[in-house]
């Protein structure tokens, strides 16, 4: 399929001065990257190949950042609402770049609703031909949780996707078992690794030209394992790429909308007999927004960082009904539901609010790619090579990482990569934060507050796949970055010690921090949970990088 037209603030015809304030500071970072106009429409391939020969690390020093959302639910879901039209209206409003429609496994969706839907994104990408529009799956994993499956546009994106539905879907094979001592859970699990491995070989024969695999939720239930998703990263590492390190569902908590014991991302569950023990009950809430695997220093996110392979993470809207929307479904006609249709009624709008604790895509969570050309196979070699930063409450206008040696001339090694250097090297790391030119739909004008540098230490494959510690993980900097405007950057020394290590970035507003999950030695003052019913998330807003991981000689 050919590459789409240029996004407005990529394409020289349009006017700066016709642009919003965050497009003026998309253009401004795309001139720096020398990747403005045809360069950016031209540049390098940036294919899923190239990412696979450097170990899905992406070095390329000609980024731009696009924005998406990997998690979003349209008619074609059965619990969901809105339209295609309302949602693309929406993420254009919002600033996206890229979304994937990823619908709920189902008979109907698998029968009727995928071919259908599909006919409208074919529609819906001709007429938006600066949007990226992919078609996807929520795959209900075997004995665990749910999954964003995509793939690239292309012959066979709609047939990879009902023929996976139906082979391997947990919840349509009653493959739902998860507790330890229960006779199916050990069958499940490895079903769940049959079909990630089914999906890779769909890719290697070409059968699509690409396809990813992302967690979604995953500490929503307790029931996604430390060992069941190493075993789904090791299943096929090249298109089992990460998970969502926050959930959508972020206005879940606003005081005085859902009740008393609302949270952000609708995480209000407790342990079950399909929970991994091992999780405290505590893991069960958001940290500042974020997932406890995510939010934790030290904890289930940097244990798999610390073998030293990628895992990448993401945000989305996870979009069914937002917050205060006056839409309500419309009523099915007689003899007619999702089973027999694979889509539910056009929703009807209404005078009042009606239930809901979803975002519009882009409207609050925004997970932000570096390409160095503007297509679907380059969003997805992007994700890949973990060229990815997330904001909430847009929170910043554009990050740029570098990590280099100081005897180097060359712009150095950026988010997902791999630096290879000598033990007692002195290396940079370099910060440039673009702050927030505009206010937020809230009518906030975001400020960062500070910059937290987090350091590992990389130890290889763990020999209890089930340990969700990493215990040489801690912030080692904090960098307070108040009341500064405009684009800066940060120099950061860092020494290469005896082994290898990674390092990756988080800052939030500063609203509200305190003592880390695993104590004030590892974490002093990071984000923490909000009481029930509590949650104003435009309140407590945090940016999260990716790794860059720095392979020490002899280390």
């Amino acid at each position: 399929m050919a590459e789409q037209q240029l996004p407005p603030w990529a394409d020289p015809s349009v006017a700066s001065t016709d642009l919003d304030a965050q497009g003026v500071s998309r253009r401004q970072l795309l001139r720096r990257a020398g990747l403005f106009g045809a360069a950016f429409a031209l540049g390098s391939a940036a294919m899923p190949e190239a990412a696979a020969a450097d170990r899905f690390g992406g070095n390329d020093p000609n980024l731009a950042y696009v924005v998406g959302d990997h998690h979003v639910h349209s008619v074609y879901s059965h619990d969901a609402k809105y339209t295609f039209s309302q949602l693309a209206t929406a993420a254009a409003k919002y600033g996206l770049d890229w979304m994937v429609f990823n619908e709920h496994s189902n008979f109907g969706h698998a029968w009727y609703g995928a071919a259908m839907e599909h006919k409208e994104i074919l529609k819906a990408r001709a007429e938006n031909p600066r949007q990226l529009i992919f078609q996807g799956l929520e795959w209900y994993i075997p004995a665990a949780e749910h999954c964003t499956i995509f793939a690239a546009p292309g012959p066979h994106e709609v047939d990879v996707l009902t023929q996976f539905e139906l082979a391997y879907d947990g919840k349509l094979l009653g493959y739902t078992d998860g507790a330890p001592d229960n006779p199916n859970t050990a069958r499940n699990e490895a079903h769940a690794v049959k079909a990630i491995q089914w999906l890779a070989e769909q890719r290697r024969t070409g059968f699509v030209d690409d396809v990813l695999v992302l967690a979604n939720h995953p500490m929503r239930l307790g029931i996604d394992s430390p060992h069941e998703m190493r075993n789904w990263r090791d299943a096929a590492p090249e298109i089992m790429i990460g998970m969502e390190g926050a959930p959508g569902a972020q206005g879940g908590g606003i005081p005085g909308w859902e009740g008393p014991t609302s949270q952000r991302g609708e995480y209000t569950n407790k342990p079950s007999v399909n929970s991994w023990a091992g999780y405290p009950e505590n893991a069960y809430v958001l940290y500042g927004g974020f997932d406890w695997m995510t939010a934790t220093v030290g904890g289930m996110w940097d244990a798999m960082l610390a073998e030293g392979k990628l895992f990448t993470i993401t945000t989305n809207s996870d979009v069914h009904r937002v917050v205060f929307d006056t839409w309500k479904n419309g009523d099915w006609p007689p003899g007619e539901n999702f089973d027999n249709t694979g889509r539910i009624p056009d929703p009807v709008n209404t005078d009042s609010p009606q239930p809901g604790g979803d975002f519009w895509p882009g409207q609050f969570s925004r997970t932000h790619v570096g390409v160095t050309r503007y297509g679907y196979r380059a969003v997805m070699a992007g994700l890949r090579a973990g060229r990815v930063w997330l904001d909430h409450g847009h929170l910043l206008d554009g990050l740029d990482v570098r990590l280099k040696r100081d005897c180097d001339l060359g712009p150095g090694v950026t988010m997902g990569g791999r630096l290879h250097v000598r033990k007692g090297e002195k290396l940079t790391l370099s910060v440039t934060v673009t702050t927030a030119s505009r206010p937020n739909t809230q009518g906030i004008l975001p400020q960062l507050a500070h910059v937290d540098l987090i350091r590992g230490a990389v130890r290889g494959p763990v020999a209890d796949r089930d340990t969700w510690q990493a215990p040489d993980t801690k912030v080692v900097k904090t960098q307070d970055v108040s009341g500064r405007k405009g684009t800066y950057t940060l120099r950061i020394p860092v020494v290469a010690g005896d082994e290898s290590f990674y390092v990756r970035l988080r800052g939030s507003d500063g609203n509200r921090l305190g003592a880390g999950y695993l104590g004030p030695s590892i974490d002093p003052s990071g984000p923490i949970p909000h009481e029930p019913g509590n949650g104003d998330p435009w309140a407590d807003t945090w940016f999260y990088t990716n790794p860059v991981f720095v392979d020490v000689a002899g280390g």
